[in-house]
């Protein structure tokens, strides 16, 4: 049986950086010479290599092992009796052929994508089976209820808490204002990019390109500030990088400005649940309650993290907000910020065992905050 595999070096996708590994792609089995071409076109906008043969391979391995086969629909009577695998579309350009569903059930394709309409479609197919994401990122926003009120210290210790379980973890930055979480893990020297060079960006980015090319502090990935005064990141760029990163899986903390503009509306609208960090003081409370008000119109779901201890007179009920947990007061954190610890970096402190007690809650199967 002859079968090719088809390189597609000279097919770079602008998105990709120019040192970045092309990842294994998808199997496609065609011998339409059109089909293909678009077809390549498109792994090459995924940023993936894919590998082409006429028929089902010899062996068994090049059909069972790519993360996605893309069947044409001239080569699906060829694909008759070949092992049932997930992962298998039928692709084709025609329209009015009232067969195609007969064949895609045949050969036990999940769906059929007609170019070059679904070619978006497509991309976002292909770009999702060579990263292997099978499950998002639970994203998780800290705001301070006042300012001052420890979101930043919440934020980084959730990080460092969660990439102390092994999960793949991204602490993102998303206050221009507060100073840049790098510094506060103590990372505003480590190599790698930040909010400016993702200000221009559009569209999908790929996660591990975007995982790789962030500064990484004590297991966590970092995209901050830089140090000098920037434009504001469009929502656009917002939406892109946080996209990027719920599909590469994990966890992703990012730290919320307490106004909203539309990049911070952008942030709500990907997150699944906003922690709102409150100083139990009658001040902070009210405070808070006009925070909360504002996030809830974009965020699913807002709860209180109350930073203690209560003033007098004051307990959970003044909230009005469900309770994710009371964070006692930690009177190392400044000494160990002036030593250069960033918060939360010791485990057993008041801090780490909240943020470990929250981890444990929240990614347990059906666990909630």
């Amino acid at each position: 049986m002859e079968a090719s595999r088809t390189r597609t070096e000279s097919r770079r996708p602008e998105s990709r950086a120019p040192d970045e590994p092309r990842r294994a792609g998808p199997l496609i089995v065609t011998e339409n010479l059109g089909l293909l071409d678009d077809l390549l076109r498109l792994c090459a906008a995924a940023g993936v290599e894919p590998e082409v043969h006429h028929r089902v391979p010899e062996r068994r391995a090049s059909w069972t092992d790519p993360p996605l086969v893309l069947v044409g629909d001239d080569a699906a009577a060829r694909c008759r009796g070949a092992a049932r695998r997930p992962g298998t579309v039928l692709v084709g350009r025609d329209r009015d052929d009232p067969g195609v569903w007969r064949l895609a059930v045949e050969i036990g394709a999940e769906s059929v994508l007609r170019l070059p309409d679904a070619e978006s479609l497509l991309v976002d197919r292909i770009a999702d089976a060579a990263e292997g994401a099978e499950r998002q990122a639970l994203t998780v926003g800290v705001v301070g209820g006042r300012g001052g009120a420890g979101a930043s210290t919440l934020a980084c210790g959730l990080a460092l808490a969660a990439a102390r379980t092994g999960r793949r973890t991204l602490l993102v930055d998303g206050d221009p204002l507060g100073g840049g979480l790098d510094v506060l893990l103590g990372g505003e020297r480590e190599q790698g990019r930040r909010w400016p060079d993702f200000a221009a960006s559009k569209g999908r980015l790929a996660g591990g390109a975007l995982e790789e090319s962030l500064p990484s502090v004590r297991g966590v990935r970092v995209l901050s500030w830089g140090r000098e005064p920037a434009a504001p990141v469009p929502p656009d760029a917002v939406r892109s990088v946080l996209g990027a990163a719920r599909r590469r899986g994990g966890v992703v903390v990012v730290d919320l400005p307490r106004g909203t503009d539309e990049a911070a509306a952008e942030a709500l609208a990907q997150l699944d649940l906003v922690l709102l960090v409150v100083p139990g003081e009658l001040r902070a409370v009210a405070a808070a309650h006009r925070v909360a008000t504002t996030l809830g119109m974009a965020a699913r779901d807002v709860r209180a993290v109350v930073r203690g201890p209560y003033a007098a007179g004051l307990d959970e009920r003044w909230l009005r907000l469900p309770l994710a947990g009371e964070l006692p007061y930690d009177p190392g954190i400044v000494t160990d910020q002036d030593a250069g610890v960033p918060p939360g970096a010791e485990p057993r402190g008041p801090l780490g065992r909240f943020c470990g007690a929250f981890w444990e809650r929240v990614l347990a199967p059906g666990g909630a905050a």
